[in-house]
C-alpha cells in the first residue's frame, strides 16, 4: 500500500526511519560521524601522553600537574551542557559544526602556550569544543539508526576512543622523539577541517525537526533517505509503515523535561553513572604515563607502554558492542564496571614498580578492556533514556556531570598519590567503578531493541 501525502504527514518520522533496512547509507553516515568523534577523542587522549613532558618543562608539582590535566574537563562540562541545550533549541547539525571549529582553534592555541597558565586557559577552550561535540555525536547517531542495530552502532562509534587513544600514543612516541608536546597540539588542530565533510553529508535529524513541528522538512529528509536506501539495496519498494496519528509533542522541551516526574529518576541514575565512571577513568588514565615515569620508565618508553595496554580496549569495545544487543544495556553496563573495578585493583597491585613489564602489560590491558568497554555501553545507553525534545539536553547534562568527575579525578590523584602511593590511587579508581555499577544495578532501566519513541512513552 502506497501512502498518500496526507497519510505520510500522519506517520511519525521515527516509524519511517525504524522500518528501513540498515544498509550502506547508515554505514556511511556512521563513518562520517564516527570519524569526527575520533578526531575529537584524539585531542582528548593527548594529555595522557604529554602530561609528563609538560610537568617536567614547567617544573610543576603533582597537584599542579593534576589541576592542569583537569583544565580541559572544566571546558568540557560547560560545552556539554551548552551544546545539549542549544542542539535541542536550534538543531543538532549546526551546533555539531561549531563544536569542531572551537576545538580546532583551541588545539592550535595550546601549541603556542609558553606558560602553564596560558596552557590551562587554552585547554579549557579546547575542552569546550570537545565537550560540545561528544554528546551531539551520540545524539545524532541514535536518531538515525533503527532500534534493532542502534546499540551496536553506538557502541562501535565510541569504540574509536581506544583507537584514538592508541593513535595519540603512537603520534606522541614519534613526535616527542624529534619535537615537543607543542607539535602534538598543532597536529591535533588540523582535523577540524573535517567539518566541511560533516556540513555536506550529514543531514539535520528529522526526528528533531518533527519535534519542533517542522513536519515538511522532516518528511523531505526522510524521503531522500528512503530513496538512497532503495537505490543502495536495489529495492522496488520499502516495507510498509502504518499511518497512525502520533501523539502531540508536549510544549515542554529541553532541560525542563529532565526534571519532570517521568524522567527525574532516569536523570539522577545517569548522572551518578557518568560522575563515578568518569572520575575513575580520567583520574587513572590522565596519570598513567606520569605514574610510569615516576616508577622509573623514561618518557618515550612510558608512552609506548601506555599504547600497548590500550590495545586491550579494542576487544573491549567490540565485546561491549555485542553485549549491549545480546545481554541488554543494563547488564552490559554493570558487567563492564564491575570488571573494570576488579582489573583496576589488580593493576594497582603490580604498578608500584615498572620492573616486571609482562605483568604490567597484561594487567594494564585487562584494565583497559573493561574501561573502554564501559565507554561503549555508556554512549549507547544515555541517548536512549530521553525523548527527542530533550535528548541532546539529557546527553549534554549527563556529560557535564561526568566532566565534574573528570575534573576532580586527575586532581584527586595528584592529592592521593603523595599520601597513599600508587596502590591508593588505583583503589580510588576501583571504588568509583563499583559505585557506578551499584547505581545502575539498583535504578537503571532496560532499553534494548525498543524504538526511541517507545522508550520515551
Amino acid at each position: 500500500m502506497k501512502l498518500t501525502p496526507i497519510e505520510l504527514m500522519r506517520v511519525r518520522t521515527g516509524d519511517r526511519l525504524e522500518r528501513l533496512p540498515v544498509c550502506g547509507y547508515h554505514r556511511s553516515l556512521f563513518a562520517i560521524i564516527a570519524l569526527a568523534f575520533f578526531f575529537d577523542n584524539l585531542d582528548l587522549a593527548m594529555m595522557t601522553y604529554l602530561l609528563g613532558s609538560i610537568r617536567t618543562e614547567f617544573g610543576l608539582t603533582a597537584a599542579q600537574a593534576g589541576m592542569l590535566g583537569s583544565a580541559s574537563f572544566v571546558g568540557m562540562g560547560i560545552g556539554a551542557l551548552s551544546s545539549g541545550i542549544l542542539a535541542d533549541r536550534f538543531g543538532r547539525k549546526p551546533v555539531f559544526q561549531v563544536s569542531m571549529i572551537i576545538w580546532g582553534v583551541g588545539s592550535y592555541l595550546c601549541s603556542t602556550a609558553d606558560t602553564p597558565q596560558a596552557l590551562a586557559a587554552y585547554r579549557l577552550l579546547l575542552g569546550l569544543g570537545m565537550g560540545m561535540e561528544l554528546p551531539l555525536a551520540q545524539t545524532l547517531m541514535s536518531e538515525f539508526i533503527p532500534a534493532r542495530q542502534r546499540g551496536k552502532y553506538l557502541a562501535l562509534m565510541d569504540g574509536n576512543w581506544p583507537i584514538a587513544f592508541i593513535g595519540a600514543g603512537l603520534m606522541s612516541y614519534y613526535v616527542l622523539n624529534a619535537y615537543t608536546w607543542r607539535t602534538m597540539f598543532l597536529l591535533g588542530a588540523i582535523p577540524a577541517l573535517f567539518l566541511f565533510v560533516v556540513r555536506r553529508y550529514v543531514p539535520e535529524s528529522p526526528r528533531w525537526l518533527e519535534s519542533k513541528g517542522r513536519h515538511d522538512q522532516a518528511s523531505a529528509i526522510v524521503d531522500r533517505i528512503e530513496q538512497r536506501v532503495m537505490r543502495g539495496l536495489k529495492l522496488a519498494a520499502l516495507p510498509e509503515v502504518a499511518p497512525a496519528l502520533a501523539n502531540a509533542e508536549p510544549e515542554v522541551s529541553g532541560i525542563r523535561v529532565l526534571w519532570s516526574s517521568e524522567y527525574r529518576g532516569r536523570t539522577f541514575t545517569v548522572w551518578g553513572l557518568w560522575f563515578f565512571a568518569l572520575l575513575g577513568f580520567y583520574g587513572l588514565n590522565t596519570w598513567i604515563g606520569a605514574l610510569l615515569q615516576q616508577s622509573g620508565m623514561d618518557v618515550t618508553k612510558s608512552v609506548l607502554y601506555t599504547v600497548y595496554i590500550s590495545i586491550g580496549g579494542i576487544p573491549g569495545f567490540l565485546c561491549a558492542a555485542v553485549a549491549v544487543e545480546h545481554w541488554g544495556r543494563k547488564p552490559a553496563c554493570v558487567a563492564t564496571l564491575v570488571g573494570g573495578a576488579c582489573a583496576v585493583f589488580f593493576y594497582g597491585k603490580v604498578a608500584g614498580s615498572a620492573a616486571d613489564t609482562t605483568w604490567l602489560f597484561l594487567s594494564g590491558g585487562l584494565m583497559q578492556f573493561f574501561m573502554f568497554g564501559m565507554w561503549a555501553v555508556l554512549y549507547t545507553y544515555t541517548p536512549e533514556l530521553y525523548p527527542t525534545r530533550a535528548r541532546a539536553s539529557g546527553c549534554g547534562l549527563a556529560s557535564t556531570v561526568g566532566r565534574v568527575g573528570s575534573l576532580l579525578g586527575p586532581t584527586l590523584v595528584g592529592l592521593v598519590l603523595p599520601v597513599a602511593g600508587q596502590a591508593g590511587v588505583f583503589l580510588l579508581g576501583a571504588l568509583c567503578f563499583l559505585s557506578a555499577a551499584a547505581i545502575v544495578a539498583k535504578f537503571g532501566i532496560e532499553t534494548r531493541g525498543r524504538a526511541l519513541e517507545s522508550i520515551a512513552e
